[in-house]
């Protein structure tokens, strides 16, 4: 990963980042993925660019990613700049996570593309990538915020509770609708969040997810699947299907499965009746160990776009299930 950093005001400091990925890549769809789910004053999608505020060793900056030939072009702003260059490993994980750069395309398309019910879709779209996060935590707390509820009041709750526990940003960094920092997990443990319009057991969860990253830091590492499965189920308010979305996309399991999601079901029964969740579970077996990307090749082909979206999971298939996540 290349970089360069160039010294300024607060605001204008810049660290510069090049990424390499592996062809073909989909990045059309995954700007579609994150930018219906930005997060007020914390993300934003313009044109071909995908915007959002961060903290690297402690201090703010607004990080820009956009596709070059061959190579992701990155961009950090701001104080966060400054301290880019002793934490480049850092950085290059988190972008790395964000957008999935350790997929495999020909590995995936070469499993996923013998099913005849998927084949069509990854002939279609063999650059598709399963949207990571920036921060782990942020994404969990989303998952949380998403639960029985559209994407965009998903958002809009999000974009409350970083206006409430957000640090904001310095003002000659803040602007063009980048406000503030997603919510550290010490703030939320401790917060009333219940005036944000949630549900009081749902604003439990979100400040004992908080709670939880206080007292195990290592929470959102990434092991075996089902031990980071067993773990996230363990806590308060978080179900099979919620779970699976944050080893989807935080803990970057690719053979991450929300079995039982409504979707999926459609997507496999096609036009005729529901199928059952034991019919789509066998099915799921061919697509190991890349059932995540084959979720999101299914999600896919039952919302094509432009805001593409997790469908609404079938209800009782656990606690936590999500629907605007």
């Amino acid at each position: 990963m290349a970089n360069n950093t160039s010294p300024g005001p607060i605001g204008s400091a810049r660290k510069s980042l090049t990424l390499p990925f592996q062809p073909p890549f989909d990045w059309v769809g995954l700007l579609n993925f994150l930018g219906s789910r930005a997060i007020p004053g914390v993300e934003k999608v313009e044109g071909a660019v995908y915007r959002r505020t961060i903290s690297l060793a402690g201090q703010p900056g607004i990080l820009s990613v956009e596709m070059g030939e061959g190579v992701f072009q990155a961009s950090i702003r701001g104080p966060a700049a400054d301290h880019a260059a002793d934490h480049a490993d850092q950085a290059r994980v988190r972008l790395g996570r964000l957008l999935d750069l350790g997929a495999d395309p020909a590995a995936i398309v070469a499993v996923l593309g013998r099913d005849p019910l998927l084949a069509p879709a990854v002939a279609a779209r063999p650059g598709l990538r399963v949207p990571g996060a920036w921060d782990s935590f942020e994404l969990g707390i989303r998952a949380v915020l998403g639960q029985q509820v559209s994407v965009a009041g998903a958002s809009t709750l999000a974009g409350r509770l970083v206006l409430a526990h957000g640090a904001a940003l310095p003002p000659d960094l803040a602007g063009d609708g980048l406000t503030h920092l997603f919510p550290l997990p010490g703030k939320l443990a401790v917060a009333d969040l219940v005036g944000l319009g949630l549900p009081g057991a749902r604003a439990r969860t979100l400040s004992g997810l908080g709670a939880a990253v206080l007292a195990n830091p290592h929470l959102f590492d990434t092991g075996a699947l089902e031990a980071d499965l067993a773990r996230l189920t363990a806590l308060r308010g978080i179900g099979p299907w919620s779970a699976n979305y944050m080893a989807m996309r935080a803990l970057r399991h690719g053979d991450a499965f929300p079995a039982g999601d409504l979707g999926l079901l459609r997507a496999l029964g096609g036009a005729g009746p529901l199928p059952s969740h034991a019919s789509l579970a066998a099915r799921a077996e061919a697509w190991r160990p890349f059932r995540a990307y084959a979720t999101l090749h299914l999600w896919t082909s039952v919302d094509p776009g432009p805001s593409r979206r997790p469908p609404r999971p079938v209800k009782g298939t656990g606690k936590g299930a999500v629907k605007g996540a």
